[in-house]
């Protein structure tokens, strides 16, 4: 069984087990659970929603958040003297979905 869930403005495919790097996320207990599920694979077939599927839940367990490899920024004016170097790193949760309920 696989479901495809929306978290921080992207789609994930995702099954029991998958470990996952997603947008940061708020959660005090290490429990996530996400209810916007836009699709569920099971054996007999495809169920899409519409937009999401109802009833549907996807839950998961935080195994660490921290933040991603530096991008550098790089901001160039030819002739003019005019150069900026920026960098950003950006903050991520890594989970790891334990039960699809559908």
């Amino acid at each position: 069984m696989y479901a495809v869930i929306a978290t921080g403005g992207k789609q994930y495919k995702v099954s029991e087990g998958d470990v996952l790097k997603v947008e940061k996320l708020a959660s005090e207990d290490g429990k996530v659970e996400f209810d916007r599920v836009l699709a569920v694979g099971k054996d007999d077939g495809l169920v899409v929603g519409t937009p999401t599927v109802e009833g549907a839940t996807v839950q998961a367990s935080v195994v660490k958040e921290g933040r991603g490899k530096k991008v550098v920024v790089y901001k160039y004016k030819a002739k003019t003297g005019y150069h900026k170097k920026n960098g950003h790193r950006q903050p991520f949760t890594e989970v790891k979905i334990e039960k699809i309920n559908a």
